[in-house]
């Protein structure tokens, strides 16, 4: 089997998925307690006839089972629906919080990936020393440790008490900085909450990356290359890492859906302006649209990201292509 061929099979496979995606987040959402409508009209009576022309205008006044198949009728057609709250496309609210997610979610993803490795590759090597004892309990420990907590925690310390990093937001407000010092303080603005958000996955691709690196030290190829009077920098880098990547690659695939379930709290800590948040307000609101497509954005990205894994992973071995 081609590598095309592979792909094209694991988008087959992914189709069917997103379609239950759908459907399951509309019952989910649809079922879940509140009423849309009320939430948006707030604590002030209103008379029931503007109540029930509120519920026409946008849909609500059919059965369940036809709003169901209108929606998705309107997503094939690439209508995600309009937002009760903010009165808009909800492609053009999620789009407009997309870069923000991005920026927090790229370093985030890329510092826990490399970090990660990094970390796995040196407690490895002298498994039981000093050094692989106070890894491992780096990574237990970040990975106990809840990433609204930890933000909140070095919020108070770097920003509260040192005071070297702010606490809020994406930028400084009402401060015109160009060039390097609009760079410098996007850098500030974005550490704590990237931080926050990676410590965790650090902890798991460096627990991954340490038994996959004990795990094939053993292997008879190894045992081969040093007969052969290979260096052991030869060794680790030529075929140990290559080959204890397999299984890291995947969970770094995984950690795409993770980051987007972490970044929902961690941008409400932070005040970071990204789909996190954006999915968070919405459920406040009973903004069914907005929710609802949050939901399959972030699906279809995971989705994504498992196709790039699976692909990459055929590249890397592959028997996997040939055993699908």
């Amino acid at each position: 089997m081609s590598i095309r061929a592979y792909f094209l099979k694991r988008i087959l496979h992914a189709v069917p998925l997103l379609l239950f995606v759908i459907v399951f987040n509309f019952i989910l959402i649809h079922m879940a307690p509140g009423d849309p409508i009320e939430s948006l009209i707030g604590e002030f009576p209103a008379p029931d006839a503007y109540v029930d022309e509120m519920r026409k205008a946008f849909g609500l006044d059919q059965p369940l089972y036809i709003q169901l198949l209108l929606y998705v009728r309107n997503i094939l057609t690439g209508d995600l629906g309009f937002s009760f709250y903010y009165r808009q496309p909800v492609v053009t609210v999620i789009m407009e919080r997309v870069p923000a997610t991005l920026q927090l979610m790229i370093p985030a993803l890329l510092l826990s990936a490399f970090t990660g490795v990094f970390l796995g590759i040196f407690s490895s090597r002298k498994p039981y020393s000093a050094l692989d004892n106070c890894i491992s309990t780096f990574t237990l420990l970040g990975y106990c440790v809840p990433a609204f907590w930890l933000g909140l925690m070095l919020m108070l310390v770097f920003s509260i008490k040192l005071g070297w990093l702010p606490a809020q937001g994406l930028r400084t407000l009402g401060a015109d900085l160009q060039g390097f010092a609009a760079f410098a303080d996007r850098i500030a603005h974005l550490l704590l909450p990237v931080i926050a958000l990676s410590i965790r996955h650090i902890a798991i691709n460096g627990r991954m990356m340490r038994s996959s690196m004990l795990e094939v030290s053993y292997e008879d190829y190894i045992t081969l290359a040093r007969s052969k009077g290979l260096t052991e920098k030869k060794i680790i880098t030529g075929h140990m890492v290559p080959n204890a990547l397999l299984p890291v690659i995947t969970i770094i695939g995984l950690d795409v859906g993770f980051l987007f379930t972490g970044s929902v709290l961690v941008e409400t800590v932070f005040g970071w302006p990204g789909i996190g948040r954006l999915m968070y307000e919405s459920i406040a609101k009973r903004d069914y649209p907005v929710l609802m497509g949050t939901f399959l954005f972030t699906t279809t990205l995971v989705v994504l990201a498992n196709l790039l894994v699976d692909i990459l992973y055929a590249w890397l071995d592959p028997r996997v292509k040939y055993n699908s």
